[in-house]
């Protein structure tokens, strides 16, 4: 990881907040001018600390939709058969994460759906042919307190040495 500065820092912030910021507009509001700004943020871009740019949608405005939090466990735990589940939820549009888990199951996704129709589908016409399903458990989330997108950066990162 590259050592990052606190300047670096307040351009990870704004950025966090408003990808959609002009050079000009980030370079004022991290107190820089803006040609050193874009220097750093391409240094940031290069060293894969800003992996990508996006813009977050509101689900509620698009429709109806529910979010399913569902564990699965797997046949076996074997690199092969990691890999071969992993692979198909990367092909799933509606398996917005997934994490490999310590515990009980082996991965919990969080899946996207229109409806419990369409998560019924999802779970009889994809989950349960995705390679070495043996157990799934699901439980619909019912509101969402909190969403957020953007890192705690002074949770993560220790501050530079003196």
């Amino acid at each position: 990881m590259p050592k990052l500065d606190a300047t670096d820092l307040r351009i990870l912030t704004e950025i966090q907040h408003d990808a959609g910021l002009t050079n000009v507009e980030l370079a004022a509001r991290v107190g820089l001018s803006p040609s050193p700004c874009l220097a750093r943020v391409r240094a940031l871009e290069a060293a894969g600390v800003i992996a990508r740019r996006v813009a977050l949608l509101d689900a509620a405005r698009l429709g109806p939709n529910v979010s399913m939090f569902v564990e699965v466990t797997l046949e076996k735990q074997t690199e092969a058969a990691l890999n071969a589940f992993e692979s198909a939820m990367r092909g799933f549009p509606e398996v917005m994460e997934c994490y490999l888990m310590t515990g009980n199951s082996d991965y919990l996704l969080r899946v996207v759906v229109r409806d419990a129709a369409a998560f019924r589908d999802f779970v009889l016409d994809r989950l349960t042919t995705a390679p070495g399903v043996a157990n799934i458990r699901s439980s619909i989330a019912l509101k969402q307190v909190k969403y957020q997108t953007s890192l705690p950066l002074a949770g993560l990162i220790a501050p530079p040495a003196r």
